[in-house]
Parts: structure tokens; sequence; C-alpha cells
């Protein structure tokens, strides 16, 4: 299977990887949810090439992730924002980060995260909707049941 095809596996984390799957992508959905929102912002921010933070954009756009929103006439300008599709992948890349200082060798500083309601450093976590407590790859089982590709 080629990367393009992607989409058409019947898998939630396959579908997630065809609209976020690429570096590019993960870094400029990091710079959005900092705050960037002008193309110069993300080339600067990532250090991709022209092309590909267009090409980038433009997938996160149609895929909904972002809208691209004009903001001068002449010549025209635009921005892109993220909509609340893009602003729920914030958990994702939160816990991508946490991971990584955790698990990989030290190359960038911690963020520091801090929860804004109670003022305390945090390390993210996932927790049960239904019982509170904690998520962990030990108290989780899945459903077997697999899709064949025919549907």
């Amino acid at each position: 299977m080629r990367w393009s095809e992607i989409e058409t596996v019947p898998c939630p984390v396959a579908q997630a990887m065809a609209v976020i799957g690429d570096s590019w992508t993960v870094l400029i959905l990091r710079d959005a949810l900092r705050g960037a929102t002008k193309f110069d912002e993300f080339q600067t921010a990532t250090r991709a090439s022209r092309a590909t933070l267009s090409e980038r954009l433009s997938h996160l756009v149609e895929h909904g992730v972002m809208e691209k929103v004009q903001y001068e006439a002449h010549p025209p300008r635009h921005e892109y924002r993220l909509t609340p599709r893009g602003r729920a992948l914030q958990p994702v890349l939160m816990m991508l980060s946490h991971w990584s200082e955790t698990h990989l060798p030290v190359k960038t500083r911690s963020t520091g995260r801090r929860h804004t309601t109670c003022g305390h450093k945090f390390s993210p976590m996932v927790t049960c909707s239904e019982c509170g407590e904690a998520v962990t790859p030990e108290t989780v089982s899945y459903d077997r049941t697999r899709i064949d590709a025919k549907g």
C-alpha cells in the first residue's frame, strides 16, 4: 500500500494519519496551537520550504482542520486559523510532547505546562470518561473485531 492510500484503511488511527500524519503538518499544528496564523510565522517556526508549507496548509484547510481567511485585499494576504476540529488536536500534540520529554534523550527543554484553572504544572494523562481513573496500556482492552477492507 502507498501512503497516499492510507485514508482507505478502515481504522481510526489510519484515518487520522491521513490528515495529520506528516511531520511538517504536526509542526504546523504545534505552531497554530501556540498562536501562529500567518504563512511567514509558520515558515520561520518550521523552516519548511514555501512549497511544502503551502501544500500542508492547503491539506489542513481541505480537511477542515484550519480555515484560510483573507485579512488584506491589496495584495491579497491570508491567515490560517484553527477550526474546532483543529483545536481538538491540542491534547494529541500535548501527549506527543509529553511522550518525547519522557522517553527520548533530552534534546529540548520541557514545555512547562501549567493548568490555568488551578495554576499547577502538570503531566497530561488520559482518564476514563466513566469512572475517572487513569487509563494506561495495562488497563485497556480492544475489541478484536476486524473490519475487512471491502466493508
